[in-house]
């Protein structure tokens, strides 16, 4: 049994968290919401990565087998450090899945939607500079988007016109996939779909994080628990907030497995 941690700016990383449980239900789990500091897309490069090593490095003092930086930015920032100063566990990260699309695409037009700060990073770019040259990447930063998703607002008329302007100049390119390049957005699914219709071939990277995740603890040779999950929810603003986030936003709600959830100050 591996007791995993999985960290975010805030509650985007639940949809790293959903397809854990889903993949990986014979594992314990620790979920940390930073979301007092929330959202990172607006901090500066030293600071998301200096917070988000010392949220891993708590993780990893409470003995957690593995990591998850559920989140673009702090992934983009931070991820070298991180790994470095913890050489021992596991330390996955998530990107935008942008070669995926770039082979997928049919028209050759791909969007990005992400944080400013992940589409800035030395990480996204040199990435960007390995693909296909024909390959036409139009690059959009969500801004505002986290923080109505982080209040609740998924399903909101303020949110869908937000999202709306921020997809225009995706949608007036003619791109026939997406990438999205940060965890929060699958939560918008839905009115992504309602802006740009069920054509366009939407890229979320949660499934292959997850398959990463599995690899790297089969190699710990770490034993599967007969008994059912536990997660421990953590938060740097309020718990309880957190946790009845958890219950609206897993499916199935995991209402049948040990919750426990604490606000932490870190």
């Amino acid at each position: 049994m591996a007791q995993i941690g999985v960290f975010d700016s805030g509650i985007g990383g639940l949809s790293i968290l959903n397809e854990a449980l889903r993949q990986l239900p014979k594992n314990h789990y620790v979920y940390f919401a930073d979301s007092a500091n929330a959202p990172y897309g607006e901090r500066s490069a030293e600071w998301i990565a200096q917070r988000s090593l010392k949220i891993c490095q708590h993780l990893a003092t409470i003995g957690c087998d593995a990591i998850v930086v559920a989140c673009n930015t702090a992934t983009a920032e931070a991820i070298r450090k991180i790994r470095e100063a913890l050489p021992n566990i596991p330390i996955i990260g998530v990107e935008p899945g942008i070669k995926p699309a770039a082979m997928q695409s049919q028209n050759g037009i791909v969007g990005v939607l992400a944080t400013e700060a992940t589409l800035s990073s030395d990480k996204f770019n040199a990435l960007l500079a390995t693909l296909p040259q024909h390959c036409r990447f139009v690059k959009q930063a969500g801004a505002g988007l986290v923080p109505l998703i982080e209040a609740g607002k998924t399903h909101t008329i303020e949110t869908q016109q937000l999202l709306a302007s921020h997809l225009k100049p995706i949608q007036e390119a003619g791109a026939d996939t997406l990438v999205l390049g940060c965890t929060h957005y699958p939560f918008l699914n839905p009115l992504i779909e309602t802006i740009l219709g069920k054509q366009i071939k939407v890229i979320d990277t949660s499934e292959a994080v997850v398959r990463q995740l599995g690899r790297q603890i089969q190699e710990k040779a770490l034993v599967d628990s007969k008994t059912p999950y536990q997660l421990l929810l953590k938060s740097s603003l309020d718990g309880k907030k957190l946790h009845n986030r958890v219950d609206q936003l897993i499916n199935p709600s995991p209402v049948d497995h040990q919750i426990r959830s604490e606000t932490l100050t870190l």
